[in-house]
């Protein structure tokens, strides 16, 4: 069936409106990642090897890995727990309307909040001269870093991360537990289930894909992270973007192919991540429907 020629402009038309997108996403993203792929294949003169490949297995770059994926677990499991006993408060919790506004507001600003900035305020708030370290030493007589506490360090890293990740985690969950049916707690009640037993036998089951598909979205958003961590530590913790940067700016070392290799584990580390919140993401919509 031919499409007459206004319904020909309206499609035409419809298409330039997702152009600018594509060909953003095909400048920025995809081109770039298939020129990292491609050059993680290849040495410094253009010859196919695996040597960068290989070279990802050193003790050095293992290790590294080894800290971004504990960083990111860490940072993810905080932001899940923590994420979502704020978002259940706001939409199962009774709280004014206004606090839920301002919340999802602060929320909305804060997951996007990153980079110099986070870090220069995390060094101002808890950094060794900052204004709650001074406060617990002057008027409590806690000195924080006497406790082993140091903000350039796993510990800290993972707690400034948190900062951005709980965020993120109330504007995921949110959507699920709104999406949560009374008539589902009304026959568990009907059936004689407490407000425990509909939550373990009920509810958390029912919610269990998005809990999961949102720390597998957390967990690619801190691995992937570089301008906190790069302005908090500098190169004292070695993360995987850390040494991505240092490989490709070439200050010290300097193999641009096994920065990209560098990308390239990134990239597989991101997708399966990624992967497996999507699957998980439709299962849950399978509820919400």
């Amino acid at each position: 069936m031919q499409l007459s020629k206004a319904e020909r402009s309206r499609k035409l038309f419809d298409w330039l409106g997702v152009a600018p997108f594509m060909l953003f996403a095909l400048l920025f993203l995809i081109v770039p990642t298939l020129y990292l792929v491609a050059g993680a294949f290849q040495d410094a003169d253009g010859n196919i090897t695996l040597a960068n490949i290989v070279g990802l297995f050193t003790d050095k770059i293992m290790s590294s890995f080894s800290i971004s994926i504990r960083i990111s677990i860490a940072s993810a499991i905080g932001g899940v727990l923590l994420g979502f006993y704020i978002s259940w408060a706001l939409v199962l919790g009774g709280l004014p309307p206004v606090i839920r506004s301002a919340v999802m507001t602060f929320c909305g600003v804060a997951s996007n909040f990153a980079g110099v900035p986070l870090a220069f305020a995390f060094l101002a708030t808890l950094g060794r001269l900052g204004l709650i370290t001074m406060l617990l030493r002057d008027w409590f007589g806690i000195n924080l870093y006497a406790t082993g506490f140091n903000l350039l360090s796993f510990s800290g890293l993972t707690l400034t991360y948190m900062y951005f990740q709980i965020p993120l985690m109330v504007l995921i969950i949110t959507p699920a537990l709104e999406g949560m049916r009374k008539e589902w707690r009304e026959a568990a009640e009907s059936l004689g289930a407490t407000h425990a037993q509909y939550w373990m036998k009920v509810a958390l089951p029912i919610l269990m894909p998005s809990l999961a598909g949102a720390f597998m979205l957390l967990f690619a958003n801190s691995f992937g992270a570089i301008a906190t961590a790069f302005s908090l530590t500098g190169s004292s913790l070695n993360i995987v973007p850390i040494q991505l940067y240092a490989q490709i700016r070439g200050d010290v070392l300097h193999n641009a192919n096994l920065g990209y290799a560098l990308a390239f584990g990134m990239i597989v580390v991101t997708g399966i991540s990624n992967i497996i919140y999507i699957s998980l993401r439709v299962r849950a919509e399978r509820w919400q429907k």
